[in-house]
């Protein structure tokens, strides 16, 4: 319901012309479902859901993981579906430290 609220408003507006919405807290407990609307369509970008309380940062590294695969010329649906795999597998290989929410592994491809 959110994406079609924004895609009404990017029309009327003249908008950014795509929005991506993150469903990481969605009531689906088998995945997690972001929605990207490109200013014609919409998309759906779909990841199994992680049993990991590693969620602290999802959004802004979502966001900056996107931004990059564009900087790198990609396009917008392929940046997005590069930059959610980024985020899975650093939610799958974060380590859970302290208390609460735990953050990401943003280095998880960095051998040691």
């Amino acid at each position: 319901a959110a994406a079609y609220d924004l895609q009404k408003l990017i029309q009327s507006s003249g908008g950014s012309g795509a929005v991506l919405v993150k469903g990481g807290h969605a009531e689906n407990p088998d995945a997690c479902v972001d929605i990207l609307y490109d200013g014609k369509e919409f998309q759906a970008f779909s990841a199994p859901r992680l049993n990991t309380r590693c969620t602290h940062g999802t959004g802004c590294t979502l966001a900056s993981a996107c931004a990059a695969w564009l900087a790198r010329g990609e396009s917008i649906p392929s940046a997005v579906e590069k930059a959610k795999q980024y985020v899975y597998e650093a939610m799958s290989n974060a380590e859970p430290l302290g208390k609460g929410q735990g953050p990401l592994n943003h280095g998880y491809l960095i051998k040691t």
